[in-house]
């Protein structure tokens, strides 16, 4: 049985043109070709990675965060109640009005207490300010480090400056050998960050787009493990790198908006959202999708593995218009000064609303202006 669902699943006429068989990829002539056993590798270096990520926000993100008089704000504590302890883990965390009432009568407390219990126990459960800056200052460093190298494994290929150039004898290419050694050390780089990110969900900050970041995380291990073993290579890495150039100017605006450096942040938040538009709305869907869609069908037939890639790449397409829209929205609060934070974040909440209100009066009135405005993948 695994044996017939192997075979189908590497079945030729799926993902390779008419012709070519996964033999003509095998090594030969002392060209050596892309193998799917290389992806293994990805574990190990997504847990060499958590390890770095460690030791980079104990020992650098930390102490930066001291010197910049980064503090977690005070929190109250919730007062032990199993009742609501019990309901908040297992029915609701944010109770409707109904069910607000209904427990004013197994508790005997009022609405209005029972209301500020859930504030102060959906608080307990954010993450702190210094949380936050420790993870945006790991993922803009890696998306500095992982850009850089995408430059360096890119800057002299000719695919690079012309997209035709990318299906050029496609699909027996070039070998590890000679020019693809810097290539599959950057793909085993961004496969990895992305498998570390899956396997630290449970322990990193939660946004409102969850479900997008963990498609997102998904349809990028996916298209990167085929792009390998069908050697979609070179268009692979060019995808990579438009990716990354945005997401530095991301999450370094988060850094020094934590860090109360807001003309700072303001700025890059504004070269980001630039940067952002070009790259995700014009450079990806009018460039690099068009060169998957278009220009392979001029040398060979469409199949199965062709339609696959680009369908993969559309849904990242969706999932940056989404994007797009949460960052333009950002924009607009910004132009006309009503930017109150993050809108993808869980935003700490208040024990009245009167307080949150006296809160934002005091913050624009010292000049902190609003609060967490880089947001966006």
């Amino acid at each position: 049985m695994l044996q017939t669902v192997g075979e189908w699943l590497w079945w030729d006429r799926l993902w390779l043109p008419a012709n070519v068989s996964w033999t003509d990829l095998e090594d030969s002539e002392g060209r050596v070709y892309a193998k799917a056993s290389q992806l293994y590798a990805a574990l190990p270096c997504a847990l060499c990675l958590l390890l770095v990520r460690y030791a980079f926000e104990r020992y650098l993100a930390t102490p930066l965060a001291d010197v910049w008089g980064i503090r977690d704000r005070i929190r109250q504590t919730a007062e032990p109640n199993p009742t609501l302890e019990n309901y908040f883990c297992h029915q609701a965390r944010v109770p409707t009005q109904a069910e607000v009432r209904s427990l004013c009568k197994k508790t005997s407390w009022s609405e209005r207490s029972i209301q500020v219990w859930f504030r102060r126990r959906r608080n307990q459960e954010r993450p702190g300010l210094r949380k936050r800056f420790c993870e945006a200052s790991w993922r803009c460093s890696f998306y500095f480090f992982a850009f850089v190298s995408g430059v360096l494994a890119l800057y002299d290929k000719p695919w690079l400056y012309n997209l035709k150039e990318v299906w050029a004898g496609f699909p027996k290419q070039e070998s590890i050998s000679s020019m693809l050694l810097s290539q599959y050390w950057y793909y085993l780089l961004e496969m990895g960050f992305y498998l570390s990110l899956l396997l630290s969900l449970t322990f990193d900050v939660k946004r409102k787009d969850f479900r997008e970041q963990v498609i997102h995380h998904i349809a990028t291990l996916t298209l990167l493990s085929f792009s390998w073993i069908s050697n979609y290579i070179r268009i692979g890495t060019l995808v990579m790198a438009v990716h990354d150039s945005a997401d530095i100017l991301l999450e370094g605006a988060k850094v020094f908006n934590y860090a109360k450096w807001h003309q700072t942040a303001d700025a890059m938040f504004v070269v980001f959202t630039v940067l952002f538009m070009a790259t995700r709305l014009v450079i990806f869907p009018f460039w690099l999708i068009h060169c998957t869609w278009v220009y392979p069908v001029e040398q060979f037939p469409p199949f199965f593995g062709y339609y696959f890639f680009n369908v993969m790449l559309v849904v990242l397409q969706m999932l940056h218009l989404y994007w797009a829209f949460l960052i333009s929205r950002m924009v607009y609060k910004f132009i006309f000064a009503k930017l109150e934070g993050d809108d993808r974040s869980d935003e700490e909440e208040y024990d009245s609303d009167s307080q949150r209100d006296i809160n934002h009066k005091l913050s624009h009135i010292n000049g902190a202006g609003a609060r967490d405005r880089a947001s966006g993948h």
